[in-house]
């Protein structure tokens, strides 16, 4: 609660900005606690305060998009963007540049913020269409600008380790399993509303194979626009991510363009002949550019059971572009109680989701017993498995392949299972002993993974 100075009667001057603001919180509060039990007083008053700030009333309105606000009030746009970011200023003016004091400028921005926070946190209860899952989308688009960040962002991050991207995706999810897919994905005009997400593209891998037709049209169209667009954000990230250190045991070659021309001058400084006017050079030095080019070979094994799709999408979309890489040669894995050898769709991540049967038990063994004969050269190879790594009493046995593996010379890299609500699964048990091994468990965000592939395979 603001406080309020004391007027020079000894009593508490009253602030009405501040008053308004709370009042604006309170109803905020209450429509996403109890949205059953309206209360009329905070209504009125809401309303009130809103129309004396000369917004509109489709601010109170959880049921009007952000979208609909803007295309009717074009200047609200620019103060929604970075609304809620750490640099936004107390006192800052609105859209038409109209000076205000201070307060009344913080209870403008209340109304704004209320606006948002309602539309994205308040989602019910019972059945989600089409056009209310778009419109949730939009909003959180929106939350998410007034946050700095691009629509999507905060919720495609949610593998990074939960938080506000979590909470998000969470909310997404439980607007997908709420929504009738299926009759939706049958009418071309009701699935052209869907936006790809990782929740949707869950609930799409997990009930494709009761899908036909039209719908199974849909889907495999939406998987694929999902698919393109995270791959073009991990190929942007792979292609930014610095590469190893340049390997000294390799000579500099001996071209003009790898000449050091400052330290050719400098260790050359002493044949400076001052008659002539001239540096005589006796050595050229060059510089070193060799990296890595022994073909590399990288294994990807991902557990394709229930809590793993997020991990399985990004992982194989991966897997693709560094098999595009020359001089890689990449194999994919995918398994359960059994194994499947995706290699032959590497370079195609669409294809391989769509030959993935998500859920059912685990078997690290058996994809183990797939994946080590792929070894031929074990320093020069890297095996990335992606697993919550609960085998329930298959553990020891994979531990021990797993060690096997690492002590042969292999470059082994555990990664976590991350589910779409962004919370890391990993089962203890195996995160202390890949720990001891010298082969702690990646988690977090895909480019720590990243960095580890590019590191190696370059």
């Amino acid at each position: 609660m603001t406080a309020t100075p004391e007027a020079p009667g000894g009593g508490a001057q009253v602030n009405p900005d501040a008053n308004r603001r709370q009042v604006l919180y309170w109803r905020l509060l209450a429509r996403l606690f109890d949205p059953a039990d309206e209360q009329p007083s905070l209504e009125a008053a809401s309303v009130a305060v809103v129309d004396d700030l000369g917004l509109p009333a489709a601010l109170l309105d959880p049921s009007v998009s952000v979208d609909t606000v803007v295309q009717r009030f074009p200047g609200l746009a620019d103060e929604l963007d970075g609304l809620l970011t750490a640099d936004q200023p107390a006192d800052d003016q609105p859209a038409d540049d109209q000076p205000e004091p201070a307060g009344h400028a913080e209870v403008r921005r209340a109304a704004l913020v209320s606006k948002l926070l309602l539309n994205v946190f308040a989602t019910g209860g019972g059945s989600v269409s089409a056009s209310q899952l778009a419109r949730w989308q939009s909003d959180a688009g929106w939350f998410e600008r007034a946050l700095g960040c691009e629509p999507g962002e905060l919720r495609r991050q949610a593998a990074a380790g939960g938080g506000l991207g979590g909470v998000l995706a969470g909310l997404e999810g439980d607007l997908v399993r709420r929504m009738h897919l299926r009759e939706v994905l049958a009418d071309p005009k009701l699935a052209a509303k869907l936006t790809p997400s990782m929740s949707l593209i869950e609930q799409l891998l997990r009930d494709k194979s009761n899908l036909s037709g039209v719908a199974l049209a849909n889907a495999k169209a939406l998987i694929r626009r999902y698919v393109d667009e995270v791959a073009e954000v991990l190929r942007t990230q792979v292609e930014q991510t610095s590469v190893g250190t340049i390997d000294r045991s390799v000579p500099p070659k001996r071209v003009f363009r790898n000449l050091d021309l400052d330290r050719t001058i400098w260790k050359n400084l002493t044949n400076w002949s001052p008659e002539d006017q001239r540096l005589y050079v006796d050595k050229l030095y060059y510089r070193q550019t060799a990296r890595r080019t022994t073909p590399a070979r990288l294994i990807v094994v991902v557990d394709q059971s229930g809590s793993m799709v997020d991990s399985m999408v990004n992982c194989t979309i991966l897997a693709s572009i560094f098999a595009g890489l020359p001089k890689v040669d990449v194999h994919l894995i995918a398994y359960d109680t059994r194994a499947l050898d995706l290699t032959p769709w590497v370079h195609d991540p669409f294809e391989v989701l769509l030959r993935t049967k998500l859920g059912g038990g685990n078997d690290g063994p058996v994809a183990m017993a797939m994946a080590r004969p792929k070894i031929v050269e074990p320093r020069n190879t890297v095996m990335v498995w992606i697993s919550d790594f609960y085998e329930f009493n298959r553990s020891q046995p994979l531990f021990d392949g797993i060690e096997a593996v690492h002590r042969s010379g292999v470059k082994f890299i555990p990664v976590g299972s991350v589910n779409s609500s962004g919370s890391q699964i990993v089962n203890p048990w195996f995160r202390q002993r890949l720990k001891d091994l010298g082969t702690p468990v990646i988690s977090g965000h895909i480019r720590k993974l990243v960095f580890e592939l590019k590191n190696f395979l370059t």
